[in-house]
């Protein structure tokens, strides 16, 4: 059967404590009597008793379970543990298929980036973005959009955590930062502070690669003199300042 997702999605989309249930779930051989039904997955799980469980093969997080988390409508470890059988066919999980990364990390390389490597970054930034999207909807949607904006962020912090330290890298950074300021402006909802979170993370990175080589400083200027949401930009402005004043 061909599905329309992948360990990756099932990864970026599934908060870290279920996603490591869902593992131990699959690994001691939990999820039994599989099938396929037009497309969409059925098994039973065994847990604290034998739970029933659909998972959309058209969209990962559609899902039904008679466990308490699925009978609130979210994403549960026996779900999630499903859809890791379906993608891996039951094939053992590597330590790398087993890792999330869920925060930013600095890589502490220093190295120019290709052309072409600028390239695809970018564009995989781009696709991350679109996860992050205003809330306009009923009530209902609002923990969907919530799980949205987290998984933009999960993609976002493995793109970012893989950057060397370059000039390059913290312009798109700065950018990347703008845009999403931008967009908490314009209409998301962030209430539980997942992308401002985010945004942090990126910004204590940035004061890292100054440390590192502070021949980048000179790229916060693309901040300019723009207010923003929560003044995040306090930092690296400060740096600038004092690197302009050393000089």
């Amino acid at each position: 059967m061909s599905i329309t997702f992948d360990l990756n999605k099932i990864k970026f989309a599934t908060d870290e404590t279920t996603f490591k249930r869902a593992v131990d779930l699959y690994e001691r051989g939990k999820v039994t009597d599989v099938r396929e039904i037009s497309g969409d997955l059925t098994a039973v799980v065994i847990g604290t008793q034998l739970y029933h469980v659909f998972v959309s093969g058209h969209r990962f997080g559609d899902v039904e379970c008679g466990c308490y988390v699925g009978q609130k409508g979210n994403l549960c470890k026996h779900a999630v543990a499903l859809a890791i059988y379906f993608v891996m066919k039951g094939r053992p999980l590597s330590k790398e298929d087993k890792t999330q990364c869920h925060e930013v990390k600095c890589s502490s390389r220093r190295e120019e980036v290709q052309e072409e490597d600028l390239a695809a970054v970018k564009k995989s930034i781009t696709e991350a973005m679109s996860y992050i999207k205003p809330y306009r909807g009923p009530s209902r949607t609002w923990f969907a959009n919530q799980d949205s904006l987290q998984e933009g962020c999960n993609r976002l912090s493995v793109i970012v955590s893989d950057f060397p330290v370059s000039r390059q890298t913290v312009e798109i950074l700065v950018k990347l930062l703008l845009r999403l300021d931008k967009k908490l402006l314009g209409g998301v909802d962030d209430s539980n502070g997942i992308v401002g979170g985010f945004m942090s993370e990126v910004v204590q990175m940035l004061i890292e690669y100054a440390r590192i080589d502070s021949a980048v400083i000179t790229s916060f200027k693309l901040i300019g003199g723009r207010q923003t949401c929560f003044e995040w930009e306090e930092p690296l402005m400060n740096i600038l300042d004092e690197a302009e004043t050393s000089s």
